[in-house]
């Protein structure tokens, strides 16, 4: 058995791409590359968690073709909520659980477990700006107004992740690999409240997605930090290849 990782699919077999580039380069076929990364790495006894950003589409009518390449991937799969994931509600995730009887598992507010290790999570959040820079390229100053929006929204998910983690000790487990979509902390920022409740409960891993383009894979916490590993597992940041967690 293994657990493995990816984000930021962003499939789009029944709507229009939406960002510029996206057929481009490492994104050129992504679909297959994926597929055939996870056919030869993953088996039907394995774990794959995807971390949000799934489809493009608006609603799951949009999605369905979506969801059918990613059901008949091999292995358990896990899905994080990410910030285009426009057909999850957060608060309708049962009903998702409830569509896909255990063939695909949505994460929002409960745990799902890994042998003896909880996998909890959220989608997060963090503050991405607009920075104002000087000539010299350094942050000089930021959105206060959007900033402080940002702040209510990573409170919001700060206590979802909560939610996540005392699921699973309520039922007895004691050791968690924490699952963010966004990354837990920006590019000003060397710990943030998902990276203190990381701390508090003693997580061993967080992985996070959301970061992609080249000129964002380094934006947030890299390798071990106060005994917690930090992993990026942006689709484009591992050219199509699932990262093996555990």
């Amino acid at each position: 058995m293994g657990l493995y990782a990816i984000g930021d699919l962003h499939l789009h077999f029944q709507t229009d791409i939406k960002v510029r580039g996206q057929t481009k380069g490492v994104w050129r076929d992504h679909e297959r590359k994926f597929k055939n990364s996870c056919e030869r790495l993953i088996t039907d006894e394995d774990t794959l968690v995807l971390v949000g950003d799934h489809s493009w589409g608006k609603n799951f009518s949009e999605c369905e073709e979506d969801f059918a390449y990613i059901e008949a991937l091999p292995g358990r799969k896990i899905l994080i909520r990410g910030n285009h994931d426009m057909f999850w509600d957060a608060k309708k995730t049962s009903e998702l659980n409830e569509r896909y009887q255990g063939r695909l598992l949505f994460l929002q507010n409960n745990y799902y477990s890994y042998e003896d290790y909880a996998i909890v999570g959220t989608k997060g959040f963090t503050f991405e700006g607009p920075f104002y820079l000087n000539r010299r390229g350094q942050i000089v100053g930021w959105d206060e107004e959007k900033e402080e929006h940002a702040e209510k929204l990573i409170s919001r998910e700060a206590d979802r992740l909560r939610l996540s983690f005392e699921a699973a000790k309520a039922d007895g487990f004691r050791k968690y690999i924490m699952f963010l979509h966004y990354p837990p902390t920006n590019i000003m920022e060397k710990e943030s409240e998902f990276t203190k409740i990381a701390k508090e409960y003693f997580a061993e891993q967080v992985i996070y997605a959301h970061s992609h383009g080249e000129m964002r894979f380094h934006d947030s916490l890299e390798g071990i930090i106060d005994g917690v590993n930090y992993s990026l597992v942006s689709g484009d940041y591992l050219k199509w290849i699932p990262k093996k967690i555990l």
